[in-house]
């Protein structure tokens, strides 16, 4: 498989899994795994997926392994092929990444697999890593500019679309589905503890870092034991719910292409927020898209990132 060998990994090493799907990914790979065959951290697996958050969809090449996950490269399909795919399962608002059916299959593996050929297949850069050691931002301890105080929700609920609907309208916040425009603007600072940031407008203290991946159960345990602690010196930390998280996304992408600010860890991509889906699941904000969405919460599929309000 000379693409493999394009994009550095040895051809030996590696193999598609033609039975591998978006679906599978959380539940095999987040809890060590739900097949047997996977037994260590340094295992990595191979397939491919549609990715529709962006048109036209596009499929990509996924290296997937134990809480590891990298786009090894874009693959130059027949365009109507991949429309096709993604018609047939059905295409739902918030249905984004999706399995390749077997026509598609049948021609990934004629001229992607099955020949030395690279033509098709665009490789991608690893994401970049970043040291969040500075901020670069004001000090706490500084003076600043007199700004408005925004209040946003911050008890956990349970949240259906409309409400998200109209909490962001409402408040300006910037979700790029649904109010791309965004007319919040926060003000963080360096609360000079390397640990934390705040941000003055919506009055909300953050962890710069977070969890690893982990369940609703496991974020709830990560901050129950921030709590126990006293991370930062504080014990009153919590998920933050819709609103919240919604208050530090930024309006322009940064190098590892996350709507997030750089003082905020590239670790934690998506993370869990305290509300609840009705009729089930559970709400998260994606900082690589700047949106909302909802999965189920049991199986390790998301990070904490904890969240306390300032003292006035």
């Amino acid at each position: 498989m000379g693409f493999l060998e394009k994009l550095g990994i040895g051809s030996d090493a590696a193999t598609i899994d033609w039975e591998m799907t978006p679906v599978d990914t959380f539940g095999m790979f987040e809890s060590w795994g739900g097949k047997e065959r996977i037994r260590n951290k340094k295992e990595r697996f191979y397939y491919f997926y549609i990715d529709n958050w962006s048109q036209p969809a596009r499929v990509n090449l996924m290296q997937r392994g134990i809480k590891h996950a990298r786009i090894l490269a874009r693959i130059k399909a027949p365009q109507d092929l991949v429309d096709r795919c993604v018609a047939s399962q059905g295409r739902a608002v918030m249905d984004k990444t999706y399995a390749i059916d077997e026509p598609l299959r049948r021609w990934l593996q004629e001229n992607i697999v099955d020949t030395d050929s690279v033509s098709w297949v665009v490789p991608l850069p690893a994401p970049e890593r970043r040291d969040i050691r500075e901020t670069g931002l004001p000090l706490w301890r500084e003076a600043r500019p007199l700004l408005p105080q925004v209040s946003v929700r911050w008890q956990a609920t349970v949240v259906d679309e409309p409400m998200i609907d109209r909490a962001v309208c409402g408040q300006r916040l910037l979700e790029r589905r649904r109010n791309p425009a965004g007319g919040f603007r926060g003000y963080l600072v360096d609360n000079e503890d390397g640990l934390t940031v705040s941000e003055v407008v919506s009055g909300l203290m953050w962890q710069r870092g977070g969890s690893d991946i982990t369940s609703i159960r496991g974020a709830r345990a990560y901050v129950a034991e921030l709590n126990r602690q006293r991370f930062a010196g504080c014990d009153d930390w919590r998920l933050p719910t819709i609103d919240e998280a919604l208050t530090v996304i930024a309006h322009e992408k940064r190098g590892d292409g996350l709507f997030l600010p750089t003082c905020f860890s590239a670790a934690q991509p998506f993370i869990f927020t305290a509300d609840q889906r009705r009729p089930a699941g559970y709400w998260f904000v994606d900082f690589a898209q700047a949106v909302v969405f909802w999965a189920s919460g049991f199986n390790p599929g998301g990070f904490a990132r904890a969240c306390r309000t300032l003292q006035s």
